[in-house]
């Protein structure tokens, strides 16, 4: 099966997945691959500190998926304040899927769904959409910011 993604240099961060080839909604486009740890692992790791990229989904209350791997080629899509993809997961695995016709080149997005808390600022976003809020946090926290803005 041809691969529906390529890799190339993003306007939102570094490096980004684009369509290869225009992609039909609710296509399953590739898997998000890692380690499991615990969330008890997770917590104790210094990996996982917030100074550096961190490539980390929350499976369960369990266990996490540490996708910080260069074998992992999902973890360069980047987040979008207004995604074109998803991650759905069924059990310990999780895909990337489109949550709406992609055209070939545009770049892959989703939200990482980052919760509203005291440190947002230390997360900006990048991606241009014209509903960004100007930081990485989930949709249904972003109507705090917009507030807080005004």
């Amino acid at each position: 099966m041809k691969k529906l993604y390529k890799i190339k240099k993003s306007n939102i961060d570094k490096r980004g997945l684009y369509a290869a080839t225009n992609i039909k909604k609710n296509t399953k486009i590739i898997e998000y691959k890692g380690k499991i740890i615990t969330v008890k692992e997770t917590e104790i790791n210094p990996k996982f500190d917030n100074n550096k990229a961190i490539y980390l989904f929350n499976l369960n209350k369990k266990y996490d998926l540490d996708g910080d791997f260069k074998y992992n080629t999902a973890r360069l899509i980047n987040h979008s304040c207004e995604p074109n993809c998803e991650v759905d997961g069924v059990g310990l695995k999780l895909w990337i899927y489109s949550i709406k016709d992609i055209k070939k080149n545009d770049e892959l997005t989703y939200d990482y769904g980052f919760s509203f808390d005291k440190d947002y600022r230390d997360f900006p976003c990048r991606c241009r959409a014209e509903k960004c809020v100007g930081y990485i946090v989930n949709s249904q926290s972003r109507w705090r910011i917009k507030k807080s803005k005004r």
